[in-house]
């Protein structure tokens, strides 16, 4: 899959953004080894803390079905800027691998890529632990 169609996902799965108080859409789609493709949003919560971002979200539901190896995650947020993931979901991809992709889209057209290596340099993962 080319990472103008994981945009497109992504991009389409921001429409589904649960989002009251920061009014703030973001969408995900998640490429897996196998060729699967989920996707999801950022779901606000009145409690802030029960919040949780699209990155993770598509992570999350991939995991629950069986999936545990990513190629990329696209990502998409308002405003027509580059949307990069925060601290948490940069620590949740790279725990699946330092290899995966990070494609960052202001649109399909316009997106820059990235290892989640480059976004999250020395990271705390797996292997520290001995895994």
């Amino acid at each position: 899959m080319e990472y103008k169609e994981l945009m497109l996902k992504a991009i389409e799965a921001k429409k589904m953004a649960y989002v009251p108080y920061s009014n703030f859409h973001v969408g995900a789609a998640l490429l897996t080894k196998s060729g699967k493709v989920y996707t999801g949003c950022n779901i606000e919560c009145a409690s802030y803390g029960g919040t949780n971002c699209a990155e993770r979200t598509a992570i999350f539901k991939a995991v629950s079905e069986g999936e545990k190896e990513f190629v990329a995650i696209a990502v998409t947020g308002d405003d027509n800027t580059y949307t990069y993931p925060c601290g948490i979901c940069r620590q949740v991809i790279v725990e699946f691998g330092k290899n995966i992709k990070i494609i960052v889209g202001k649109n399909e057209e316009e997106y820059k890529v990235y290892s989640i290596d480059d976004l999250l340099p020395h990271s705390f993962t797996p292997e520290d632990l001995g895994h």
